[in-house]
């Protein structure tokens, strides 16, 4: 029988703790993790009051940096689910920080987003992720050189909903198997959603050739829809769905 196991310097192993378990206390498990110590990922532990934190999970991240542990890090901006720099997995699930709720539960794990190189504790390296977005050009293409608006009825604004929302936080390229062993060249939902989104726009005339460009075993095809992407998507987006339509489009076409 196989047996696999990980490297022994990617062995998570306990890390420090800080404060008390007590009444009104919350523990946050959190992954940390820094190249240059050159040392296993560890798990702090970290029992804060409950009454000092605001309601969601970035609120408490933000109090443990403040309050607690300056060195602890992890991305964040808007706070608003509206740049989608905070996300992370949660208790098992990809998340936004900003947009999680702090449960009624006597302990919060947090990892970074899964299959994804870590630069240090929560933050991934996201340098993949944005090529690829930057591969399907993610701008509209007209056909005339700018020199009036153009136009767009309701109808055709109306197919952009539920696809302009996107906010690239990978939460769901990182909940896709797929993508996880075939990241270098599977697309993935976040970035086929994207690539739907100017192949259906009225405004963008050169629909041909973003199909042809998909038009690839890997790039839309080891999509198998298992549906992890809409699940996990903190928008309520459905990847899954526009993923679909590309591949009707690429048989109609």
């Amino acid at each position: 029988m196989v047996e696999l196991s990980l490297p022994e310097n990617s062995k998570i192993v306990e890390g420090k703790t800080f404060g008390k378990e007590g009444k009104g206390t919350i523990c946050f498990n959190i992954y940390r993790w820094n190249r240059e110590d050159k040392k296993n990922p560890r798990i702090d532990k970290f029992h804060v009051d409950k009454k000092k934190l605001g309601p969601m999970v970035l609120d408490a991240l933000m109090h443990i940096k403040g309050e607690v542990d300056s060195s602890l890090t992890f991305r964040r901006s808007c706070r608003e689910g509206i740049c989608g720099s905070c996300s992370m997995n949660v208790n098992g699930t990809n998340t936004l920080a900003c947009l999680k709720p702090i449960e009624d539960v006597k302990f919060v794990d947090i990892y970074p987003l899964p299959h994804m190189k870590v630069l240090k504790d929560l933050v991934p390296d996201l340098s993949e992720f944005y090529e690829q977005y930057k591969s399907i050009k993610p701008w509209l293409i007209p056909n005339s050189k700018g020199k009036k608006e153009i136009k767009q009825s309701q109808d055709d604004r109306k197919k952009l909903d539920g696809l302009y929302e996107c906010v690239l936080c990978a939460c769901c390229s990182t909940s896709c198997p797929s993508y996880w062993w075939n990241s270098d060249k599977f697309l993935g939902p976040a970035i086929l959603l994207q690539a739907y989104r100017f192949i259906v726009d009225s405004r963008d005339k050169n629909k041909k050739e973003r199909l042809n460009f998909l038009k690839d075993k890997f790039k839309l095809y080891r999509c198998h829809t298992i549906m992890n992407c809409t699940k996990t998507c903190p928008k309520n987006l459905n990847p899954a769905k526009a993923i679909s339509e590309i591949k009707k489009l690429q048989v109609s076409s």
